[in-house]
């Protein structure tokens, strides 16, 4: 596609970073770099401590993991978000429990409450595309039901943490990217050092190969952190680019009749709006260059999670008519004249 959805946009200095950290030969997860990235993602979103690790999807089981979160317990979580985000709970071998969504994509914060039982051990809120959560209602749940809390902020760097843990990906498709990869959040200091014991296959502290709980692989390497740390250093001048973004996507879809818009993003991750004929424009686009994607499925729609609900929620509505349009931080404003202009041609004509 010459208009791809995303790509990486590499303009700070990951390529010194990774040959500093090849030329002093520190690639494993024990060079100096993991630390660095560790610190300094820490610092910009004003948390004590991070925990680097292969992906978000570890991330959210690391943190799972961490509260205790096993056999029997229950998390509640969105219907309408990536499946990453149940399948960290299934692998702790506790039970997601799902809630709508609300008009946002978000999950419905009036909801949660109903579905707490004495299982429920964690609610995990998904800052979709971008959009923060209601935050202050959900921990205030946490705290009524001495529940934990546990963000995905996979799409939302530059969203503030609030909970227990915050969990973001570095998959490349996102705000900033080390390829593949994530990193948890945490003020508190015994979470972190029991996420990173569980990363790094919970070693005794004298390494002596006995190893008494079940433990992880997750381990980020020195070149990925090295990539993340670059990409940190410009997360504000990405997250000013992006807001760009977004408002010329406003500016010239807003009067476009076939068009809904989507209510505005914290950050931008990914342009999403709902669009009439949604088949035909993407086939079209598509002729024309430009790559689109659908939005995420319910959850209760997934084949391991099916239930016959999954009709009758709004997340199912949305994501029979939700796409989204190229959106990342090199996209230029002709570029976007361009998907504008061919969405315009697409309605014109039908």
């Amino acid at each position: 596609m010459r208009y791809p959805v995303s790509k990486p946009w590499l303009q700070g200095r990951e390529l010194e970073y990774t040959s500093e950290a090849i030329s002093e030969n520190w690639i494993s997860s024990q060079g100096p770099f993991v630390r660095r990235f560790e610190q300094e993602f820490a610092r910009y979103n004003g948390s004590a401590h991070g925990v680097a690790c292969s992906s978000g999807t570890t991330a959210l089981t690391l943190a799972l993991r961490a509260l205790g979160v096993g056999e029997g317990d229950e998390v509640i979580v969105p219907e309408f978000t990536m499946i990453a985000s149940a399948w960290a709970v299934t692998y702790t071998g506790a039970t997601p429990v799902f809630v709508d969504c609300g008009d946002d994509l978000n999950i419905d914060v009036t909801r949660i409450e109903e579905k707490i039982t004495p299982r429920t051990k964690v609610i995990m809120p998904v800052h979709i595309y971008g959009r923060r959560c209601d935050m202050d209602p959900i921990m205030e749940l946490a705290y009524e039901y001495n529940l934990r809390v546990v963000e995905d902020s996979a799409e939302a760097h530059g969203v503030a943490p609030v909970a227990d843990v915050a969990c973001f990906s570095l998959f490349a498709n996102k705000i900033i990217t080390a390829g593949e990869g994530g990193i948890c959040l945490t003020d508190d200091p015994r979470l972190a050092e029991q996420m990173a014991h569980l990363r790094g296959m919970a070693f005794s502290r004298d390494h002596s190969f006995l190893h008494k709980k079940l433990a992880y692989n997750f381990r980020m390497t020195a070149m990925q952190a090295a990539v993340a740390l670059a990409q940190t250093e410009q997360l504000d001048h990405i997250l000013s680019v992006r807001r760009d973004i977004e408002k010329r996507y406003d500016d010239g879809l807003r009067a476009i009749d076939g068009i809904t818009l989507m209510p505005p993003r914290d950050v931008l991750w990914m342009y999403d709006l709902r669009a009439r004929d949604r088949e035909g424009l993407r086939a079209f686009l598509a002729e024309h260059g430009v790559e689109t994607r659908l939005f995420f499925k319910p959850m209760s729609r997934q084949p391991g999670y099916l239930d016959p609900v999954w009709p009758s929620l709004n997340a199912t509505r949305f994501s029979e008519d939700g796409l989204y349009l190229p959106t990342h931080t090199g996209l230029t404003a002709d570029d976007q004249e361009y998907v504008v202009g061919k969405v315009r041609e697409f309605y014109a004509a039908n």
